[in-house]
């Protein structure tokens, strides 16, 4: 790995985490889903609830962005390199998607975000260690994970919030284009008290993100 490319991985990769643990504005170039869907007329429990929702997916995207980017800095492939880059490219705008809709509804992020954001990227980076048919494999399994938690979002979002809806069903056609890709690219499975561990860690996140 030459040491200039890793440095500028370093100085963007921090740039970007400053940017997103720390809530600071971003475009994306792709339109969000909920856009020209009339907003739902809720009961202040189910708003209360559809915030909860969204801010468990955002807090998600924040750190599915820290996971990446962890991954992105020791990933050993330039092949393997694209195909992180393009996937975090699309939960960044997951990640516009999911802060838009928490205004709309008049909610709030995660304040642990930069937390989510630092852990991830430690286990992002502690993956690559791993070689990068590890790290593909990682990705897979985070985004199996992402898609069961999303599969549950859908089935308890109030029926009224459509908005928030077509922005979870999206992003979960993009979660399992991820995991497919990864898995099409050499990545391997992991361990299974790896992946027992990775589900206790989400569901901790999951959990805490849902009401802080």
């Amino acid at each position: 790995m030459a040491a200039s490319g890793f440095l500028d991985r370093l100085v963007v990769g921090l740039d970007e985490g400053l940017r997103i643990a720390f809530d600071i504005p971003r475009s994306t170039p792709r339109p969000s889903p909920a856009e020209g869907r009339e907003e739902p007329v809720l009961t202040p429990a189910e708003q209360r609830h559809s915030i909860g929702l969204v801010r468990v997916d955002h807090a998600g995207e924040v750190a599915a962005q820290g996971l990446y980017h962890g991954q992105l800095l020791l990933a050993r492939d330039p092949g393997v390199r694209d195909r992180l880059e393009r996937a975090a490219d699309e939960e960044r705008d997951h990640l516009a998607w999911c802060r838009a809709r928490l205004d709309r509804l008049g909610g709030a992020p995660s304040r642990l975000d930069p937390f989510w954001y630092a852990g991830s990227f430690t286990i992002g980076a502690l993956a690559a260690l791993g070689g990068d048919r590890v790290s593909l494999g990682f990705v897979a399994e985070t985004e199996r994970q992402v898609m069961r938690h999303l599969e549950g979002h859908l089935a308890s979002l109030p029926a009224a919030d459509t908005p928030s809806r077509a922005v979870i069903e999206q992003m979960h056609t993009e979660e399992a284009e991820h995991a497919h890709g990864a898995l099409d690219a050499g990545g391997v499975r992991l361990p299974a008290p790896v992946r027992g561990l990775m589900r206790m860690v989400a569901k901790v996140m999951t959990t805490t993100a849902y009401r802080v």
